[in-house]
């Protein structure tokens, strides 16, 4: 080895091999990512992300990664040049030369400190991509789960998936990494096989196999060795991508039992309803642990593969040389040069072998994640009424609701509302007084018909438990406006106009307002909500439910005086709405429904 040149040498490898690797990489991505079932999931995942633009921060992804798959191929061809350093160092302590030993000594030294540099470098350049590429794909998975409401939508599709939250928050963290993981980990592989075979190909001698003189015969017994472990490895794990999957999902619905428990702990307590629950998170948990036990005793096989073939590599090359060694055909620097090139190939070969698990989990996390774009993209493909912006009415003309079974709930219904005017839609249960509300909000996809209303903000859905968000009493009041829009007076007259004033001074405390709360405070709440965004149409939905009768007239009372254009639709039994309302609407069943004017 020439060290006085090496680097001109080196700089020159290096940039051919860097070419090759893109030109390679131009050529196989399209392949995988187009005959491949996980390949086409990538794509989907990843491409948006990497692909230039006409902008320069449209080109840093890009560029960062060029930049890391440059800094690996100085990495491997590093470990090149030391395997031959150890060499001349193995070999001046035979030769008993010490100046030739300290001169290996200074190169080794020189090469460890060019690897750590850039080993530190494509770790911070890696960590920057990594996190800069979680962020986008986060914000892009949420922005498509909230588009067309698919987080609620999606639970009326032909599969619905499981726990998207956990999909969103842990899968694309694990996604991200994993795909930087294996691929630089298969480049690097792939640059070990060829540098490292060049290597051994030095260093292997002939012989006889069989009755047959074979030449370069370590290379090819290497191969052969690699090979065939691995053959068996993907036998005995192939069973790993199914139990990976259902683990994650098995987790992920004990999880929720527990997380619903908490959420409705009154409930559970006041109806004592604790062995029900105790009966039902068993039984999930067993499913965890059956799936636990199987991928347990599969990966304990792999494992245990993986682990003999291994340990037998490690003295397989000392005794395959050890007769040339012995002859004198080779040095001692030859040996342990040898040993380190086969244990590199060994380990760029069996790659695939010691990733099956790797592979298994992010099969796994693929499908997880490609399930949900598909769930979110087939939710906005749901029928529904056909919306249009009218600011100062709501029409609604030939509605049609049905059940998912495909029996009529509401038939042809046509009316009209003006600014002022109210109406209170009544029925008996299950005659779809609800899933009439929830048409009109495009919530509910068994509709069909033309719906003209004020559109955005202006119109405020008001259910029977109105929805508090997490963060201080200021977000829960103002919500779905941002907290800023409102003002400290707006709040406080607010809350006193409902009977909160109590509340007035803990519009900055944060706490879990939905248990804080008792539920006619928050229907106060929501009304509240009403004084302060000033829709131009309110839908309320069995909105003063848990307050007397009183106080809900105070409330109606005080929607009509303070808005008395606002339009509202009202969903009760009570007899005491009929004075604030200007129509009502019987809902019969089956289809079947009455409309008359206040009175009629």
């Amino acid at each position: 080895m020439d060290w006085q040149h090496e680097w001109l040498t080196s700089f020159t490898s290096t940039a051919v091999t860097f070419g090759g690797i893109v030109l390679g990489g131009a050529l196989a991505v399209p392949l995988l990512t187009r005959y491949t079932r996980w390949g086409r999931q990538f794509r989907l995942l990843a491409f948006p992300y990497f692909r230039p633009g006409r902008t320069w921060a449209s080109l840093r992804p890009f560029l960062a990664m060029l930049l890391v798959l440059w800094l690996t191929v100085v990495g491997v061809r590093l470990e090149v040049l030391a395997s031959y350093a150890t060499n001349g160092l193995f070999t001046s302590l035979q030769a008993m030369d010490p100046d030739m030993f300290w001169l290996h000594v200074i190169v080794f030294a020189v090469l460890a400190a060019i690897y750590v540099v850039s080993s530190q470098l494509a770790y911070l350049i890696t960590q920057r991509l990594i996190i800069h590429w979680r962020d986008w794909l986060n914000d892009r998975a949420v922005a498509d789960w909230l588009d067309g409401r698919a987080y609620h939508r999606g639970r009326f599709v032909a599969t619905p998936v499981d726990n998207p939250d956990q999909r969103i928050e842990q899968d694309i963290t694990q996604f991200v990494e994993q795909s930087y993981d294996l691929s630089l980990d298969a480049v690097r592989a792939a640059l070990r096989l060829v540098s490292f075979t060049a290597v051994l190909w030095t260093l292997s001698g002939p012989m006889t196999i069989f009755g047959y003189e074979v030449p370069r015969a370590m290379v090819l017994l290497a191969y052969a060795y690699v090979i065939g472990a691995s053959f068996m490895a993907f036998k005995i794990g192939r069973p790993l991508i199914q139990l990976t999957f259902l683990k994650e999902k098995l987790s992920a619905s004990y999880r929720y039992a527990l997380m619903r428990l908490l959420d409705n702990s009154e409930n559970i307590a006041f109806y004592g309803g604790e062995e029900v629950e105790r009966t039902t998170l068993a039984t999930r948990f067993r499913s965890v642990i059956g799936n636990a036990w199987q991928y347990a005793k599969r990966s304990l096989r792999l494992q245990a593969f993986n682990g003999a073939v291994s340990q037998a590599s490690i003295v397989f090359p000392f005794i395959i040389q050890a007769p040339r060694f012995f002859h004198g055909a080779i040095s001692l620097g030859d040996v342990t040069q040898t040993a380190d090139a086969f244990s590199q190939v060994h380990e760029a070969l069996s790659f695939f072998r010691y990733s099956y698990e790797s592979f298994a989990a992010y099969r796994a996390t693929l499908d997880r994640l490609t399930a949900l774009t598909d769930a979110n993209k087939e939710s906005r493909a749901l029928s529904g009424p056909a919306f249009t912006n009218r600011p100062d009415a709501l029409e609604i003309e030939d509605l049609q609701v049905w059940r998912p079974n495909s029996q009529p709930l509401i038939e042809n219904l046509t009316l009209s509302m003006s600014p002022g005017q109210a109406l209170l839609v009544r029925g008996p249960s299950g005659s779809g007084k609800t899933t009439l509300l929830r048409s009109l909000a495009s919530l509910w996809p068994h509709a069909h018909g033309v719906v003209r209303r004020p559109a955005g903000p202006h119109t405020l859905f008001l259910s029977q438990q109105p929805y508090l968000p997490l963060g201080d009493l200021r977000t829960a009041l103002a919500y779905p406006e941002p907290a800023h829009r409102i003002g400290e007076e707006q709040a406080r007259e607010a809350l006193r106009s409902v009977q909160l004033g109590h509340l007035e001074d803990r519009l900055d405390d944060e706490a879990h307002w939905a248990r804080t709360l008792s539920p006619g405070e928050q229907q106060r709440l929501g009304f509240a909500r009403i004084l302060l965004t000033r829709p131009s149409l309110a839908f309320l939905d069995e909105a003063t439910s848990a307050v007397d009768e009183g106080l809900e007239h105070t409330l109606y009372q005080l929607i009509r005086e303070r808005l008395p254009r606002c339009m509202f639709v009202s969903v009760g039994h009570r007899r005491t709405l009929h004075p604030f309302h200007t129509h009502h609407l019987q809902l019969l069943g089956a289809g079947r429904w009455g409309m008359a004017a206040a009175g009629g």
